[in-house]
């Protein structure tokens, strides 16, 4: 009997260790439709007819309004990994000023772009300062704006 209930409790934790590395899988942004997307034709429709179509864009372009993007992006996780982008897709649509389609461009996850940062710190331009110069560094130093940066009347 001990042995049986030793077999299954060994079989319930390794069960309950596994679930923790289980992946999951997680969509972002909008949710494209594939046909949907490939029936928007430039010089056939406009903004009003887009909107229709797809809905709302996710954003619209920061420097020109007639550029607006609906961003997809799909990523795979596994444990405590950091997610792993396994589709994206971004379609920019460009419209003439009268609100007109001109341009329908498609992009993929090939864009994506992984950025390691340099070192444990950022460096920077000018002096080094020690702890004790960071630290002692203002004893004596009288601020002649006054309290909080103001500055006094008269000055």
């Amino acid at each position: 009997m001990s042995v049986r209930l030793r077999g299954l409790t060994a079989l319930v934790l390794a069960g309950s260790l596994l679930t923790g590395c289980a992946g999951f899988k997680q969509n972002r942004g909008y949710i494209m439709d594939k046909e949907l997307a490939a029936a928007v034709q430039p010089g056939v429709d406009n903004k009003d007819s887009v909107t229709k179509t797809l809905g709302r864009p996710t954003f619209t372009g920061q420097f020109d309004e007639n550029e607006w993007y609906y961003v997809s992006r799909s990523t795979n996780t596994l444990a405590f990994r950091n997610p792993r982008v396994t589709d994206q897709t971004v379609l920019r649509i460009r419209f003439d000023q009268a609100g007109n389609v001109t341009a329908v461009d498609r992009t993929g996850k090939e864009l994506v772009a992984s950025i390691d940062p340099y070192g444990k710190e950022t460096p920077t331009l000018g002096r080094k300062k020690s702890f004790f110069d960071e630290f002692f560094g203002n004893i004596g130093v009288i601020n002649n704006a006054g309290v909080g940066g103001q500055r006094q009347p008269g000055q």
